[in-house]
């Protein structure tokens, strides 16, 4: 099998170790052709031809409107590519990490694996595994046709990654396709207004954590977690109840919340900072937000924010002590949006500019919360690397 791949990111590479020497590899940013360490070519976008692959794989974010994409006679996902063994998929704009590693948690017992968007490409993952769980972007749907899981859980799917889809309208769609292809005898859980899509798989829907537990008969009081993982926690339990009908709540109670989340840690001066990284988009700054409604918010904002129109957001924060300190490709846009509703918007351009700023209106009854809203690749390597900067600068505060 002569096997083209478009991209060469982890997943393009796990496939390229795997069926090594029969990969050729195509990305832009090759200049010249050569080998990579498997023995599998390594080619310019320009040396491709249809005719000699006998099947085209893209990596997850190559952008489909590529040359590539429509020039490829045989185009097929990772997903629709291996054969897989049982498996949980979650998607969703936020929460899809946590839930998947959530999920792991309650069933590594049972011999579950996790995988895709988190991080651990499916050529990786061990296929005699009784279980796949794995997180799922809407980047990675939008090339899947034909394989489905047996339990679907979809967090709620708010605008997102509209450059790349062209609109929200695409994005949500590419959210909703494994609800095409589930078989009879399969489960999706989603929000409320999926809760009557035409699909083989029963259908439980939800109109937020409260709403889940009860429909699942979990006891809500007795889980620790608070929101916004709340409902992540929710999602986890119920799809080890369906599958194992145990409702593990100490289990869950012991998981530990990834750094870079919500992550509160303080100053020399003992005032509060928070540590948001994550939050990549504004519905997840606003989860955040939520999180400190009665306190004065000093936040950083800005980044690559993906095309998203942020009139909601700033609409939402009308009714918030906000001050803002803009970072990122998109500082104007935010501090323009600020003189619009009346917040006041520091354009600080840079991450370090930003925390220098706060530290001079910041007191122990106000919060430093970083939560961009917004992608961090315009100016760092990723979401991790800026957040590890923020307490840094933070710490050697004086």
């Amino acid at each position: 099998m002569k096997i083209s791949l478009f991209g060469y990111g982890v997943t393009a590479k796990a496939i390229a170790g795997k069926f090594a020497p029969n990969c050729s590899i195509y990305d832009d940013k090759f200049k010249e052709n050569s080998y990579d360490e498997f023995g599998n070519k390594l080619l310019k976008c320009d040396e491709y031809n249809p005719d000699t692959s006998d099947v085209d794989i893209p990596s997850p974010g190559f952008l489909p409107h590529h040359e590539l994409i429509r020039k490829a006679k045989h185009l097929t996902s990772e997903y629709d590519f291996f054969d897989m063994p049982s498996s949980v998929w979650i998607s969703g704009t936020n929460g899809k990490t946590t839930t998947t590693q959530m999920l792991k948690h309650l069933l590594s017992s049972r011999g579950a694996v996790e995988g895709g968007n988190i991080g651990n490409p499916l050529a990786n993952l061990d296929k005699n595994a009784p279980l796949w769980i794995l997180e799922t972007s809407s980047f990675t749907l939008h090339y899947t046709n034909r394989a489905a899981p047996e339990i679907y859980l979809l967090l709620p799917v708010r605008p997102d990654h509209i450059s790349w889809h062209g609109s929200f309208e695409k994005y949500e769609k590419a959210k909703l396709k494994p609800l095409l292809t589930m078989r009879e005898g399969s489960v999706a859980i989603v929000p409320n207004e999926y809760g009557d899509f035409d699909s083989n798989a029963m259908l439980i829907s939800y109109e937020d954590s409260r709403d889940l537990a009860q429909k699942m008969n979990i006891d809500i009081s007795k889980i620790i977690i608070k929101e916004p993982f709340l409902l992540d926690a929710l999602l986890a339990l119920s799809a080890a109840k369906i599958l194992f009908d145990k409702i593990d709540i100490k289990k869950i109670n012991d998981f530990k919340i990834d750094k870079h989340k919500l992550e509160e840690f303080r100053d020399i001066h003992n005032r509060l900072w928070v540590n948001d990284t994550k939050g990549t988009n504004v519905d997840a700054t606003m989860e955040a937000l939520k999180r400190y409604k009665d306190k004065k918010i000093l936040i950083i904002l800005g980044g690559d924010d993906k095309g998203v129109d942020l009139t909601r957001f700033f609409d939402f924060m009308k009714s918030y002590d906000v001050e803002i300190f803009a970072i990122g490709s998109n500082a104007k846009k935010i501090t323009d949006f600020s003189k619009k509703t009346g917040k006041i918007a520091h354009e600080c351009k840079t991450l370090d500019i930003a925390v220098h700023e706060m530290d001079k209106l910041m007191s122990k009854q106000s919060i430093g919360l970083l939560s961009p809203a917004a992608a961090s690749l315009d100016q760092f390597s990723s979401y991790v690397e800026r957040g590890e900067l923020f307490v840094s600068l933070v710490k050697a505060l004086s």
